[in-house]
């Protein structure tokens, strides 16, 4: 028996508590003292190391009711490895997704060397996989499965920090792997990658492209790297949220929330090649049909912002839902009080199927197509009986009045598809109001 849903997400929310008080004093674990300073009305938290001659800085994060307890707490959570490590064990029991050996160890690395200290963000399929444990949900396994890292930073913040972790490079060094800068293909362009000598595991370094487009690398002072501009990566990385790769002990991460993971993802779809295009709209799908139950109202939010951007982000979002399932399409419109004539193209047709009478349910049912997916269309026996003419035969079934009247019936099962608020994925049903409402509009 699969374990319930709570426990699962008690367990993480366990996990998540202890794995970052755990990096907190791990990363504060020196005779210092914190303080904060003000920066345009806010407050920010730093730790001041004594030196020789000077006192050495390290930025601890924005002021918030949960940092304020850690730097209260910061000494207390140090010891508690093994305890971590059997709540890591229990995820993995309960099927959520372990991270590969290497991978974890150079996200370990990192995490350890201050990058989500300095707020960096872990992307990419790395980051989808925290979501399972996060959400409470098993996503598909073949979705898992990446050999690469992304770590996402705002030039802007890489900079504000006033901050340095070590430099990357040696850091993914330190544990013995041998990793190596990937020269760019254009000479004199620096390095925003870096990958193992076998070609295995690849790190990769990326910032928001929020000016005019360029290839040209940015560089992110915090992390001591270059990193790759794109477009979009801003919408992703905004308000990221804390996670936990299951490795070790657990690594306590940065990564985007979820709802705008799955949106970015319709989003980039539109812009790439077919493989990774198909893996980011089946991410997308996967993770729009939890959301839709966990987080509806997160989900519109981020939609909202998204849609809000301009025409072009709107176009991209709706082409995106269009190529995904017609469960988490319409899931995903349902969630967003939207209507199917938002997808472009889409259309309901159909090829002259039969009918048939469902007796316990009292509807007569047929199947119509959109976009190849069939659509099981219905039509209720009071609808027949009080809005189309039996043609004089007062003993005529509900399937005889039904083909009489098949043309209409088809119409009006197309309006309600395209415009009437989604009611069941993959459904519509005719009842008498409904017909009754569309009688009264033009069409």
């Amino acid at each position: 028996m699969p374990p319930p849903e709570l426990l699962i997400q008690t367990t993480y929310a366990e996990l998540v508590e202890r794995a970052g008080a755990a990096a907190f004093s791990e990363a504060f674990a020196e005779d210092g003292a914190f303080t904060a300073k003000t920066v345009k009305g806010r407050r920010y938290w730093y730790f001041q190391l004594p030196t020789e001659g000077d006192r050495a800085q390290r930025y601890v994060g924005p002021e918030t009711p949960e940092l304020l307890e850690r730097i209260e707490r910061h000494r207390e959570a140090r010891g508690d490895q093994k305890e971590r490590q059997a709540l890591v064990s229990a995820l993995v029991r309960f099927g959520m997704p372990r991270a590969a050996l290497g991978v974890g160890r150079a996200v370990d690395v990192l995490a350890k060397a201050g990058a989500f200290r300095v707020r960096a963000v872990l992307v990419g399929t790395i980051a989808y996989q925290t979501y399972s444990a996060m959400l409470g949900a098993k996503l598909p396994s073949t979705l898992l499965q990446t050999g690469d890292i992304d770590i996402a930073q705002f030039a802007s913040t890489s900079s504000a920090v006033e901050d340095r972790t070590v430099n990357v490079l040696e850091a993914l060094q330190s544990r013995g792997q041998k990793f190596r800068e990937v020269p760019k293909p254009i000479r004199g362009v620096p390095a925003t990658s870096y990958q193992t000598e076998r070609g295995d595991l690849r790190v990769d370094f990326l910032a928001p492209n929020e000016g005019p487009d360029t290839d040209q690398p940015v560089f992110l002072p915090a992390l001591q790297t270059y990193a790759q501009p794109l477009r979009f990566l801003d919408f992703l990385i905004r308000e990221a949220e804390p996670g936990i790769l299951l490795h070790d002990a657990g690594v306590y991460v940065t990564v985007p929330a979820p709802e705008r993971y799955a949106l970015h993802k319709l989003i980039v779809a539109q812009r790439r090649s077919s493989g990774k295009r198909d893996k980011d709209l089946r991410q997308a799908d996967a993770l729009l049909k939890v959301l839709v139950e966990k987080r509806p109202g997160e989900l519109r939010a981020a939609w909202d912002e998204a849609a809000g951007r301009g025409d072009k982000w709107m176009r991209l979002l709706v082409d995106g839902l269009g190529q995904i399932g017609q469960e988490a399409r319409d899931l995903t419109l349902r969630a967003l009080n939207m209507k199917r004539s938002a997808i472009p193209g889409l259309t309901l047709a159909f090829h002259n199927p039969a009918p048939r009478h469902v007796f316990d349910r009292d509807v007569v049912t047929f199947l119509g197509e959109a976009n190849a997916d069939a659509v099981q269309c219905e039509i209720s026996c009071e609808a027949l009986d009080d809005h189309f003419e039996a043609g004089g035969l007062p003993l005529q079934g509900p399937v005889e009045r039904f083909l009489r009247n098949r043309s209409t019936i088809e119409a009006m099962a197309r309006v309600a598809y395209l415009e009437r608020p989604v009611q069941r994925p993959g459904t519509v049903l005719l009842d008498s109001t409904t017909v009754a409402q569309l009688n009264r509009e033009p069409r």
